[in-house]
């Protein structure tokens, strides 16, 4: 039996757009790249990292249409016509989103490796039914795994962004 080849895997190559953070991206991939390898690889947007590689830490996690995702249990051949937003889309060095904004003020990170993950699970938390108390907040945010311990940091952060917004509205 012959070993395929490179070449044999990139006739088997699917042509996607993806709208990623607001722009077109036009790729060809092998059907079975994980949304998560494609921004990395692919699309070079190293923000979403790779922790457990099997939906376990939320250290990839990335909003679809506004809902939070675990990236590499996603396959990015089937997202064309979806909005995904990274970390690198969510605000800029010089504007923060709110919630990028509080993780810095109440120290809601060590090592960092799984921070964007966990700013990213916390915006998508803004919008669902998330009780008040901070035991809501921790069951919420449950799906991502800090092996720092900076739980109480995140959970500080994260109700600091949800007072503003009642504040507001």
């Amino acid at each position: 039996m012959t070993k395929p080849s490179l070449a044999d895997a990139d006739d088997k190559r699917i042509a996607v757009t993806l709208k990623v953070n607001g722009r077109q991206h036009d790729v060809h991939i092998d059907p079975r790249m994980t949304l998560l390898d494609c921004l990395r690889e692919v699309l070079q947007l190293t923000g979403t990292k790779k922790g457990c590689d099997h939906g376990q830490c939320g250290a990839c996690t990335v909003h679809i249409d506004g809902r939070r995702t675990n990236s590499c249990l996603a396959l990015a051949g089937v997202q064309g016509g979806r909005e995904i937003t990274t970390i690198e889309g969510l605000g800029s060095p010089s504007g923060l989103h709110p919630m990028q904004a509080a993780f810095l003020e109440n120290d809601a990170y060590q090592c960092g490796y799984c921070t964007s993950g966990q700013i990213m699970s916390a915006v998508g938390l803004l919008n669902e039914p998330c009780g008040p108390a901070d035991e809501d907040v921790r069951e919420f945010m449950s799906g991502n795994i800090c092996r720092c311990g900076a739980y109480p940091n995140i959970v500080a952060a994260i109700q600091q962004v949800r007072r503003s917004q009642s504040a507001k509205g």
